[in-house]
């Protein structure tokens, strides 16, 4: 099974973070991790990865509800951003919005949208489309 080298988890709730983190790490799936509590954050960090030409996570699991800078907002400024590297974007949420599902199905730079808990067989899957 192949392996994802550098996953990103931009998501405020430290316990979806925990068991998301613990599963791929039990499943042997993720080498590494960088975890960001709100798009700015995360957006911050991934930018300055991106122009000083270091290594930037090959997935992104992004929740939509996070304080400072939503999920809706971290994807309009982060898909500006001109990379090198192919990013998937899951969308990892509680929301069973029809607009939000709908709205993330219609965006070219999300892979899928995930309804939380994330389980070990949308993990698996995320590696499969890599």
């Amino acid at each position: 099974m192949k392996k994802i080298n550098l996953a990103c988890i931009i998501d405020d709730d430290p316990i979806h973070v925990f068991g998301t983190k613990k599963i791929m790490q039990l499943a042997n799936i993720c080498q590494d991790f960088m975890v960001f509590h709100n798009g700015e954050e995360a957006l911050r960090k991934l930018s300055a990865l991106v122009k000083g030409g270091e290594n930037i996570p090959e997935v992104i699991l992004l929740d939509l509800n996070m304080p400072i800078m939503d999920g809706w907002e971290f994807l309009e400024a982060f898909t500006k951003i001109p990379t090198q590297r192919k990013v998937h974007i899951y969308i990892v949420s509680s929301s069973l919005s029809v607009d939000d599902i709908n709205r993330a199905k219609n965006m070219k730079n999300v892979n899928n949208y995930i309804i939380k808990p994330i389980a070990l067989e949308y993990i698996k899957e995320i590696v499969n489309d890599l």
